[in-house]
């Protein structure tokens, strides 16, 4: 019974026709992409599934200005780069090269331990719940504190200055261990249309050791042409998305990085540390060699305003709240 039960969930969740059906319903948080389909030609309704097929014929999509610009020669002129720190201002220099960004000490840490009492008194009160194992999701949501930190406007500009669009908080995701995740792109789960107009803020919330299972990346990986559902053999047809998509992504994806050669840092961090990486920089998390410790961390992802917004793997449209 309860093998015919996770597989009739595994069925419900590939097939397409019931997220068009539970989308209707959701029109307070799809309506963006109504005259933003219009504005491109695309002939589908706002509750339709979609994905970057369905952005083949068009042409001359925008770039994001750091993409098709130099960060060492556009940044230096802009007047929020000119209110940074010295220490945040060269790392941001290199954004169009490298594709990250590290900025040392970011949050206090007074900060960071008000962050952390609060994730540990929302699991406490049972307001957040462990998902896919080992993340607590949207804690953005159900907290204004955790809200703050990520709409802190000193953040959010440095965003914004990146993207060259305002950027708008999507989600959370918060980690009391490593998540050991193979390595992948974020666009395969957040994508847009222009494409590269998302952005990813990663928050040390402790010392990170090599022990910890500390993330990883690649440098210039963001540079690599978008690895997305065309790319490999994702399993899927008009009706269903593939059985094993995310996992043929992955392995594909690895395949490309060996081929590639590509070079993988590490990222040793200290409490209060922020990295920044670009919607298409390849990274991951390392495996953990000592158990006993955490790595505790909070994620945001941000899109940029005035973009579609949707999820490649599972060819949805993004649910975008107002956080």
């Amino acid at each position: 019974m309860q093998n015919f039960r996770m597989g009739l969930i595994d069925w419900v969740t590939r097939f397409k026709p019931f997220f068009s059906l539970y989308n209707l319903f959701q029109y307070k948080m799809l309506k963006n992409n109504i005259p933003l389909y219009k504005k491109w030609g695309i002939r589908k309704k706002y509750f339709n599934s979609i994905s970057s097929k369905d952005f083949q014929h068009i042409q001359n999509q925008d770039t994001p200005w750091l993409d098709s610009g130099n960060s060492a020669n556009l940044l230096p002129q802009h007047p929020i780069f000119k209110s940074l720190a010295a220490q945040h201002q060269s790392a941001l220099l290199h954004w169009s090269k490298n594709g990250y960004a590290i900025l040392p000490a970011f949050f206090s840490e007074n900060e960071i331990e008000i962050i952390n009492k609060e994730i540990d008194s929302m699991l406490k009160q049972k307001k957040l719940k462990w998902k896919y194992k080992n993340k607590l999701m949207f804690s953005v949501d159900k907290s204004a504190l955790i809200r703050a930190t990520a709409n802190k406007k000193n953040l959010t500009d440095i965003l914004s200055l990146l993207l060259g669009k305002k950027a708008n908080l999507f989600q959370s995701i918060n980690f009391y261990h490593g998540s050991q995740q193979a390595a992948h792109s974020d666009i395969v789960h957040m994508t847009t249309f222009p494409q590269g107009y998302l952005i990813a803020c990663w928050i040390a919330l402790e010392d990170v050791g090599p022990a910890q299972g500390p993330l990883f990346y690649y440098p210039e990986s963001h540079k690599l042409p978008y690895f997305l559902n065309d790319a490999y053999a994702h399993g899927g047809n008009e009706y269903f998305i593939g059985e094993n998509a995310y996992k043929n992504y992955e392995t594909a994806l690895e395949n490309q990085i060996i081929e590639k050669g590509l070079e993988k840092k590490t990222f040793i961090a200290q409490k209060g540390d922020v990295l920044i990486w670009h919607a298409n920089l390849l990274h991951g998390g390392s495996p953990i060699s000592n158990k006993n410790l955490t790595r505790k961390s909070m994620v945001m992802h941000y899109f940029a305003e005035g973009v579609i917004c949707y999820h490649e793997i599972s060819q949805r449209p993004a649910l975008i709240k107002n956080i």
